[in-house]
């Protein structure tokens, strides 16, 4: 009977354990995502890997790079650009995680128009030996249509990370 209350036990705290991890990698995309509403340069590069690789029409490299290759979203006249991830899968061992999700780019085109854009993002996370997750590899692709109203829900709920 000890064993199995052992493990019960056992498994209860290694299932919290993964679901931390997990809200922990949904937390930091979040806060990636804000750093980038805020036009925190600084901090947006903070969560970026040394050896990260950012892939659009082309390859860029490293946090300095990167931050960068962003520039005009911190810029005040900039675009707007907003995401939060939809599915956050970790691996089993906690080293490396995947945050998928939508993102919303607000524009302003030639005549002064503000244009919505929607798409969809993939970035890839590394836990560090300290615990602290930083953005390995991350992609997006546009989306031919904005998505559904459910998945666009997403950029404004409330959530419950510490900032």
């Amino acid at each position: 009977m000890k064993s199995v209350t052992f493990f019960v036990a056992f498994l209860s705290f290694a299932t919290t354990a993964f679901a931390d991890l997990t809200d922990d990698v949904r937390c930091r995309e979040i806060g990636f995502s804000k750093a980038v509403e805020a036009r925190d340069a600084e901090s947006f590069s903070s969560f970026i890997d040394i050896d990260a690789r950012f892939i659009s029409n082309s390859v860029t490299s490293g946090p300095v790079a990167i931050t960068e290759a962003w520039a005009g979203f911190f810029a005040d006249d900039g675009p707007l650009i907003k995401w939060r991830p939809q599915f956050v899968e970790v691996l089993k061992d906690g080293t490396l995680a995947l945050t998928r999700g939508p993102y919303r780019m607000i524009v302003t085109d030639a005549e002064g128009n503000k244009v919505e854009g929607w798409g969809t993002f993939n970035s890839i996370w590394r836990r560090h030996d300290d615990g602290e997750w930083k953005v390995v590899f991350d992609a997006g692709n546009p989306a031919g249509a904005a998505p559904s109203a459910e998945v666009q829900a997403l950029l404004f709920e409330e959530d419950d990370c510490e900032e």
